[in-house]
């Protein structure tokens, strides 16, 4: 089985991860993750204002999404679960449904809130879309 799990760096994405671990002995072999963040992309509009060069984006886009992704790369670890992490950019829900198709998951894990509280209204959208838009099971942790 493999299970892709959506990271943004804030408590509910770890607890969406914490709810794998807890529950990984539930298939028959431990599965196989595909740990995913995903930045929603700086407008070119914008990056032409702030006069950021496109390497200089590519690294803020790693660094921040290594950054998001740390915590649960650690409780991944600790739970001896093999995954694959992946920082990538674009519309976040069509996004992480395209890469799950892409990788071949047969779930979705995601948490239901992200940070503070206008974040917790885009993240719920974000869950929202993601189930609207997926064609696999998508398991909402809370």
């Amino acid at each position: 089985m493999k299970i892709l799990v959506a990271v943004d760096g804030s408590k509910p994405s770890l607890d969406a991860v914490d709810w794998l671990v807890a529950h990984a002995n539930w298939v028959r072999r431990p599965p196989a993750v595909e740990l995913v963040t995903v930045h929603h992309p700086v407008s070119k509009l914008a990056r032409a204002a702030l006069r950021i060069k496109q390497d200089e984006l590519a690294r803020w886009y790693r660094e921040q999404g290594e950054a998001n992704l740390a915590k649960a790369k650690k409780r991944l670890h600790k739970a001896r679960l093999h995954f694959r992490s992946h920082v990538l950019v674009g519309p976040v829900a069509e996004t992480l449904v395209r890469h799950a198709g892409k990788s071949r998951c047969d779930l979705i894990v995601i948490g239901t809130s992200g940070m503070g509280a206008a974040g917790n209204l885009l993240a719920a959208s974000v869950a929202a879309k993601v189930l609207d838009l997926a064609t696999l099971p998508v398991l909402l942790a809370r």
